[in-house]
């Protein structure tokens, strides 16, 4: 380590820890902004709950020893809620030190949230996706800041913004120019690449500068020392249109791809010979805009599913807000994260799953103070089964890439909503026996799960727990491989925990996958007593989907609804038809 620019304790150099931090308990701050933006009232999810933090990643990243070594430290120290803004690629479960130590933790009665990844929005990148692990992905909020590029055919392209220092004149337009068309190396200088840029080309210009390699802010950076007067950020098609915020050094603007191919479009257009006026543009900056509709929709980098290790397990479980989110700063890192910046601020407007993850923390410190009795297990049911997919429009939430309706493998159960996750009715419980079973199930072997456990494990019983489905889930996942059967059937076992009424009767309601059967035994559950645990039987039928090509998929999703009249208990029933190779 680099004993000048990092700390041998637990101290922030970063930024990362102290922003996460405070989104799960900061107090109360008023008046909180960032450079002005976001002014109103910080507060973290539980501000009375205390916190611990353990160092586990260092300039050089983040150590498996590390890692395993603050989950045991957590665990002895007794804590009730551990938060981890941390992930990397999906491996085995034991090969994986996030998943062994979260056991470890999960089997002391501890929550463990993690975040599903920024590796959206690609199926089938969520990471941290042992079952006994919350896995959050990031939607957006009802606020954001835009920042509009105005070009010199008064066009006006939206984008957004958190920079804080003397604007662009509004009645100007300044010159513009497309890096990538500019510089010796085309593509270096098409993503404003450290040194790529000619200054005696860039100087008192507009730049557009492509995503990707260096960090959005750290173009600006390039830019402005090349002497250009502001930067336009565009998305490239795999980012699609989902915009991030960020703390730029110079007037800059972050713009989505489409955007980005109609301001290139144009200033090809402008710097053709015959055209009498060369490109121009200007960045409009509009500070906070509030009640943005609809909202909320999936962050465009939020890690999607299907779950590449167990298919059956649906990750993520749910997401939480991740987009644009203020929370607390070191004084020791300008807002940007770049070693030039030297602005100081209290607070910082990020963007990410390690955002999310926090929120989902917090929470679970308020259920857990509210419900002491309640293991791991039922704070996370809780949360899923009382989650919701409308947005404010009343429809399914959107995919911010696409601008189309996301699915189940976007959002898991759904968004959080915390008063309702207080008192969910049912729960589905579970125990460190169970997901020794559901190793076994997934076949493991002995000396593998045990890597896991960290103990004697005993797969005699597992047999009895039927297939890996039939772990205690609130959600329900059924993949079959269609081998030229016409009909295909699986089952789920279920048991539901009574934490609401003593004398209550809940009645299922299905809504089934399109062209699915669904089956619910018994179709009424009758509790006499809180506490009481009572059993129920899924069944599900398809037909093949016919025409599937080798080694393609279809995803079909329903749900199933437990009700008392006063509670509502929601489980998504997913189910994926694959054609083998």
């Amino acid at each position: 380590m680099n004993e000048t620019t990092e700390f041998r304790s637990p101290r922030d150099s970063d930024g990362h820890g102290t922003h996460t931090a405070s989104i799960a308990a900061g107090r109360y701050v008023f008046p909180a902004s960032t450079l002005g933006y976001a002014r109103g009232m910080a507060a973290g999810m539980a501000p009375k709950a205390r916190l611990a933090a353990y160092k586990v990643c260092w300039n050089a990243g983040c150590y498996d020893s590390d890692i395993l070594a603050a989950f045991d430290a957590a665990v002895a120290d007794g804590v009730d809620v551990i938060s981890l803004s941390v992930g990397g690629v999906v491996v085995p479960y034991y090969l994986d030190a996030i998943a062994i130590g979260a056991f470890g933790a999960f089997a002391a009665g501890i929550f463990v949230s993690a975040s599903a990844g920024n590796g959206g929005p690609g199926g089938l990148t969520v990471t941290n996706v042992a079952p006994w692990v919350t896995t959050v992905g990031a939607g957006t909020m009802d606020r954001d800041f835009p920042a509009e590029v105005k070009l010199g055919n008064g066009r006006i392209i939206p984008g957004v913004s958190v920079y804080g220092g003397p604007a662009l004149a509004h009645d100007k337009l300044y010159p513009l120019i497309y890096a990538g068309s500019e510089g010796s190396d085309g593509y270096s200088s098409s993503l404003c690449l450290d040194g790529s840029l000619d200054p005696n080309v860039v100087k008192g210009k507009l730049v557009l500068c492509d995503r990707g390699i260096n960090s959005r802010a750290a173009k600006g950076e390039v830019v402005k020392k090349a002497g250009g007067v502001g930067m336009i950020l565009a998305n490239g098609v795999f980012d699609g249109e989902g915009l991030v915020a960020d703390c730029h050094v110079l007037p800059a603007t972050a713009v989505g791809a489409s955007a980005g191919d109609e301001i290139r479009k144009y200033i090809q257009l402008s710097q053709k010979s015959n055209s009498k006026s060369p490109p121009l543009a200007t960045i409009i900056f509009r500070g906070t805009r509030l009640n943005v509709a609809p909202a909320p929709v999936v962050a465009s980098f939020s890690a999607r599913g299907p779950n590449p290790e167990t298919p059956e397990i649906l990750k993520p479980d749910l997401i939480a807000p991740g987009l644009n989110i203020l929370a607390a700063w070191p004084h020791n890192v300008g807002p940007s994260g770049i070693p030039s910046d030297k602005r100081r601020t209290e607070f910082n407007i990020l963007s990410g799953t390690s955002m999310a993850c926090p929120h989902v923390s917090g929470l679970a410190a308020l259920l857990k103070a509210a419900h002491p009795a309640w293991g791991p297990a039922a704070i996370r049911s809780a949360l899923m089964t009382t989650a919701y997919n409308l947005d404010s429009r009343g429809e399914t939430m959107l995919d911010e890439s696409t601008g189309n309706s996301s699915t189940v493998m976007d959002y898991g159960a759904g968004h959080v909503h915390p008063q309702k996750a207080m008192n969910p009715g049912l729960v589905y419980d579970l125990s460190s026996y169970d997901y020794i079973d559901f190793l076994c199930n997934s076949n493991y072997t002995t000396k593998n799960i045990e890597m896991i456990t960290r103990k004697g494990a005993d797969c005699s019983g597992a047999k009895r727990a039927g297939h890996i489905g039939n772990l205690n889930y609130p959600s329900m996942t059924a993949v079959f491989q269609q081998y030229g059967k016409s009909k295909l059937s699986t089952h789920f076992i279920r048991s539901v925990t009574n934490v609401g009424d003593s004398h209550s009767i809940y009645t299922v309601r299905i809504r089934p996958p399109h062209g699915v059967a669904v089956v619910v035994e018994p179709e009424r559950l009758v509790f006499r007593r809180v506490g009481q645990r009572l059993n129920f039987l899924v069944r599900v039928q398809v037909e093949a989907v016919k025409g599937l090509s080798q080694g393609s998929s279809v995803v079909k999703s329903g749900s199933i609804v437990w009700s008392d009249g006063k509670h509502i208990v929601n489980s998504p029933v997913v189910v994926t038809l694959q054609q083998p190779l």
